[in-house]
Formats: structure tokens, C-alpha cells, sequence
């Protein structure tokens, strides 16, 4: 410990700029890092060594190194980002990965559609039955017209004032 102290102090007396610290990446590789030619320590912080960890369970880092070196670098942000979604999703259900997290959303909005086709209904049911009944049936023989106004065709029309209104309230 002493000897590390000693030598911190020499390169700040020597004018030497102390070390930076590693990328996440080659943290955990235990392998030294040479910022500006590094692949991957604009991706991979050294304050965030968890998502490199997990990309690299997942995918094994000389895999992301050959994506990445593949990629032009202005993509390679938004690649490293769904990296370490997939391989977060895989930790979390390594059969399905981000297909289950996708699926199971996927069952939500169905859900969630069915809910609101059913409000949607009880709504015209209940516009229904508070309109009069407008069919007026008079004979055709006698010369006289007979008018007919159709529930069924009838178009659907929202009133913005009863939006906020909730649909079960008495």
C-alpha cells in the first residue's frame, strides 16, 4: 500500500497524468485498456461494469467486439443499448429472453383491447336506450310517409364534455 502511495506520488511530482481508469470491459477481462483505440470504452463506463457483465455472459465479449468493429459508429450506441436489453432479458428468462418480455406485453395490449371494445359498447348500449324511440311506421297505401330512422346506422359520435365522466359512475 505504501508503495502505491509512493508511486502515486511520483507521477504527480514526475508530471506524469495518472492512470485512467479501465472500461468496464477490460476491467473485467483484466486487460489493459487503451482508451482511444478501445472498441468498447465509449459503450462500457467503468461506473457501470454491470452492463458489460451481463452482455458479456450472454454474448461473450470477442462476439461484441466483432459486432461492434462490423458496425459504422454511429449505430454502435443503439446497438450496445439493445445488447444489453437482450442480454439483461436472457439473465432474467434464459429460454425466452426478450420474446417472453415481448409476448407477455403483447397479451396486454390484447387485453387492454378487448377492455376498451367492451366500454365502447356499453356506451352506444347506454346512448341507445336513453335516445326516444324514433320509428314512426304510418301505411304506404294510404298515401302517407313512413319514416324510419335505423339505430343500428347510426354513426358513433363523442361528446368531448362527457370524456372525462367515468363510464360506471350513478
Amino acid at each position: 500500500m505504501k508503495e502505491n502511495m509512493k508511486m502515486g506520488m511520483m507521477k504527480k511530482q514526475t508530471g506524469q497524468a495518472a492512470a485512467v481508469s479501465p472500461c468496464a470491459a477490460c476491467k473485467l477481462l483484466r486487460r489493459r485498456c487503451a482508451a482511444q483505440e478501445c472498441v468498447f470504452a465509449p459503450y462500457f463506463p467503468a461506473d457501470e461494469p454491470h452492463k458489460f457483465a451481463s452482455v458479456h455472459k450472454v454474448f461473450g465479449a470477442s462476439n461484441v467486439n466483432k459486432m461492434l468493429q462490423e458496425l459504422p459508429v454511429h449505430q454502435r450506441g443503439d446497438a450496445v443499448s439493445s445488447l444489453v436489453y437482450e442480454a439483461n432479458a436472457r439473465v432474467r428468462d434464459p429460454v425466452y429472453g426478450c420474446v417472453g418480455a415481448i409476448s407477455s406485453l403483447q397479451r396486454q395490449v390484447d387485453t387492454l383491447q378487448t377492455q376498451l371494445a367492451l366500454a365502447q359498447a356499453e356506451v352506444v348500449h347506454m346512448r341507445m336506450r336513453s335516445m326516444p324511440n324514433m320509428t314512426v311506421t304510418n301505411s304506404p297505401e294510404n298515401g302517407s310517409i313512413s319514416q324510419t330512422k335505423s339505430l343500428f346506422s347510426m354513426d358513433m359520435v363523442i361528446d368531448e364534455a362527457d370524456i372525462g365522466e367515468s363510464l360506471w359512475s350513478c
